[in-house]
């Protein structure tokens, strides 16, 4: 994809952003943001447990053009997808989705959603451990908000 093709594929995710707002029956709701530039995602996270995947994926959010067209774009990509899938997601993965040329000079920006969902994931495996050992198990904090 070229510069100008980028340019327009961001533009278009911003301006209609897919998958955007609330699940009310979401098993995991994180926010993150970027405090440098005031970019705020949170992702609503629905996980199918037999098959370990997304079931569904929403975000709310404000901020800027690549912040929130990456977050509407990452939740197309998520969609029934495997989390161990999500997980192995590298950041630059997602700037080379988005367009390295235009991204590159905003990458907290451009992987604000991945970092979220991860951070998601991760509560979301955290929270099924809780629930078939006790609140009292011994697990890895995570935390209630994901920074860039």
């Amino acid at each position: 994809m070229d510069r100008q093709e980028a340019i327009e594929f961001l533009l278009e995710h911003y301006e209609a952003p897919r998958n955007k707002g609330p699940l009310p029956d979401a098993d995991v709701v994180l926010p993150g943001g970027n405090p440098g530039c005031g970019d705020v995602v949170t992702i609503y996270l629905k996980v199918n447990r037999h098959q370990d995947a997304v079931e569904r994926v929403s975000f709310e959010g404000e901020g800027c053009t690549i912040s929130q067209a990456a977050a509407s774009i990452l939740t197309e990509l998520a969609q029934e997808k495997p989390l161990s899938e999500i997980e192995g997601m590298d950041y630059n993965d997602m700037i080379d989705i988005l367009g390295r040329e235009v991204v590159q000079s905003r990458p907290r920006c451009a992987t604000l959603a991945l970092g979220t969902i991860k951070a998601a994931i991760k509560k979301y495996r955290r929270d099924r451990i809780r629930e078939e050992l006790g609140e009292g198990a011994p697990v890895e904090d995570v935390p209630e908000r994901f920074e860039i």
